[in-house]
């Protein structure tokens, strides 16, 4: 597996080896030592998440409130996403910044989005299957997002806007400078 640092550092690209024949092909998609070696802190992934969609579907920007924070390790099994994470941690020098990676079946990477990140993506193809994994369970009471659209964040979500498909919650998230539920930079939410 290859890991590598994003321009918010602690947003991982991962890049696992995939093995292929004439078969078809295997690939090892976590493991949890070598992660573990190479962001410097445990991980204990409690529940594993799966959705599909259709193309112009647009899921976030979801995070949830300490102490039910999740940190997400997030793939794509078939078709094709632009996958977001973006720092939420106050005071952090890449607060507002954003992470937008592609992810797709194909090139079989994946994203590591810790605790202190709002997440979400758009999907790019039909019949796109996206799966992820929590290190934390789902808490209705600590569910928060920010809406997808603030200017402030900047985000190119590759599509025309009309042709994205929103939940009715979505659609009215309030802009991150209109919320106080974020996080402290350098707090240890994982203790």
């Amino acid at each position: 597996m290859k890991f590598t640092k994003t321009d918010i550092e602690d947003v991982i690209i991962i890049e696992p080896k995939v093995h292929g024949d004439e078969r078809g092909y295997f690939v090892e998609t976590f493991r949890a030592d070598k992660l573990e070696e190479f962001i410097g802190y445990k991980i204990n992934f409690c529940q594993d998440n799966e959705s599909k969609s259709s193309k112009g579907v647009l899921r976030g920007l979801h995070y949830q409130l300490h102490p039910s924070a999740q940190t997400k390790l997030v793939r794509v099994i078939q078709g094709s996403v632009l996958d977001v994470a973006v720092d939420i941690r106050k005071d952090s020098p890449t607060f507002g910044k954003h992470v937008a990676v592609e992810l797709s079946g194909e090139n079989k990477k994946q994203l590591l989005v810790p605790r202190g990140f709002a997440h979400g993506f758009v999907v790019l193809e039909d019949d796109t299957t996206f799966a992820y994994k929590v290190d934390n369970y789902y808490s209705p009471q600590n569910d928060r997002g920010i809406l997808f659209s603030d200017e402030s964040l900047n985000i190119d979500w590759k599509l025309p806007l009309d042709e994205l498909k929103l939940s009715a919650k979505d659609k009215v998230q309030p802009k991150l400078s209109e919320t106080d539920d974020i996080f402290e930079y350098g707090v240890n939410y994982y203790e």
